[in-house]
């Protein structure tokens, strides 16, 4: 069996590995060092191997962002960010028909632009809007499906776990990935507000309205977001006028969060120390995803697998349409089994030697921008698409008393549109690289 062969046969023996429920992580480290000891026969070579690419892995100061946004979001929450910006797109939204639901997306969008986890918006916004939404008369499976929608925001909108990650496998600049990713991030949340218009009039009975509040106390609920702001100004624009780097924005981001949950008196010690903690532990499960993912993809580039795809996909004249279409729609089947840095980490180094061989009529930097959202935004549709989408099962767990089945009902609307802005942003790659063309 040649090394390709042994490559490829790789990918049926970490699927169903996974499917063992393994770790995905545990499960492309054991694949990887495995196939690695298999291709060079040499022990010796995977204990040299082990040593060399997890320094070189944890070393990379790029990763060092990503506990950083993690702790940013945890902050976040104890300063109470989360429940004002559910209460002031309330105050604006409330008195339309399924205006509740819609505020729930906007806060997620909102608590989005501080906190880069997806799984950890939809967390922190189900505690505080799905109270509400029962309280106001909405059906469980709106309530669910909306906030699960939103809490997708949370990866979209900068800052991004994943756009991180993407870089740095993409070789790319995250500040720009940042950028592209607004415009998608507006347009994702203007649709799902669309969708549950749509939804409460196909399902009169599923919402309600409250009533419309005077300018003035919307206002003043306007005025409580002012932290939320504030970060968003100091670690986005400190970014773009170039007084800090990436890192560096995120650390002050975090300060920042930090100093505002101690002022409004959520940050106690033992609220630190949890937060403190549940940063290490999310910190810890995705540096164990990418330190598999390093082992598995040096395996794979050994055997040839990425260069011989990208070799045969040329070879065969297939349009360069067609190809993004076939990805793309690979990522969508991926999403119903797999978690969203799982599939970035084990594809991207297969599919992107694939996109880079094609011609997009896009320089390569705009086209790798381009083709790093488009993963983003499909693998954000993973979240939601059943069986197991994970922000699915998030929020279910928060509200046990609706059953699975009508979340599942109800997201569908909300996965259609987002397949929708797939095809338009696949489409017009100028509506992504529209603010870095004016700022570059």
């Amino acid at each position: 069996m040649t090394s390709l062969e042994i490559g490829l046969l790789s990918f049926p023996i970490l699927l169903a590995i996974i499917f063992m429920r393994a770790p995905i992580g545990l499960a492309m480290l054991i694949v990887g060092l495995g196939g690695l000891w298999i291709v060079t026969g040499s022990p010796n070579m995977i204990l040299s191997k082990l040593k060399t690419e997890t320094y070189t892995t944890f070393s990379s100061y790029s990763l060092s962002i990503v506990p950083i946004f993690l702790l940013m979001g945890h902050l976040a929450g104890l300063g109470g960010m989360s429940r004002a910006l559910f209460k002031s797109s309330e105050a604006w939204l409330g008195h339309h028909k399924g205006g509740t639901a819609m505020a729930a997306v906007g806060a997620c969008a909102g608590f989005g632009s501080i906190c880069g986890s997806s799984l950890a918006t939809a967390a922190t916004m189900a505690r505080v809007a799905l109270p509400e939404l029962k309280a106001a008369g909405y059906s469980g499976g709106l309530s669910t499906a909306a906030l699960a929608a939103g809490g997708t925001l949370g990866i979209l909108i900068p800052p991004s776990v994943i756009l991180v990650i993407y870089a740095m496998l993409a070789e790319q600049n995250i500040a720009k990935l940042f950028l592209a990713a607004v415009i998608p991030g507006i347009l994702a949340a203007v649709g799902y507000m669309v969708v549950i218009a749509i939804y409460v009039r196909i399902y009169p009975d599923s919402a309600s309205q409250l009533p419309r509040l005077p300018y003035k106390e919307r206002f003043r609920a306007l005025w409580d977001v002012w932290p939320v702001l504030i970060i968003f100004v100091a670690v986005v624009g400190g970014i773009y006028t170039g007084i800090f780097n990436p890192t560096e924005a995120a650390s002050v981001g975090a300060l920042g969060t930090g100093i505002i949950a101690w002022l409004s008196g959520g940050l106690s010690w033992k609220n630190l120390r949890d937060a403190l903690l549940s940063t290490a532990g999310g910190t810890a499960m995705i540096f164990v995803i990418i330190l598999g993912a390093g082992f598995y993809n040096s395996f794979l580039a050994l055997t040839q697998v990425p260069q011989s795809i990208s070799a045969f996909i040329v070879d065969q004249g297939f349009g360069p349409w067609l190809v993004l279409s076939i990805i793309l729609l690979m990522y969508l089947l991926l999403g119903c089994v797999m978690d969203s840095l799982s599939m970035i980490l084990l594809t991207i180094p297969i599919f992107f030697p694939v996109m880079s061989s094609l011609d997009f009529g896009l320089p390569h930097d705009e086209m790798a921008i381009w083709f790093g959202i488009l993963v983003l935004i499909v693998v954000e549709v993973g979240l939601i698409t059943p069986p197991v989408g994970l922000n699915l099962f998030i929020i279910n767990a928060m509200d046990r008393t609706t059953p699975m089945r009508e979340t599942y009902k109800a997201v569908v609307y909300f996965v259609a549109s987002d397949v929708l802005r797939i095809i338009i942003l696949a489409i017009f790659p100028s509506i992504t690289l529209f603010l870095i063309r004016a700022m570059w």
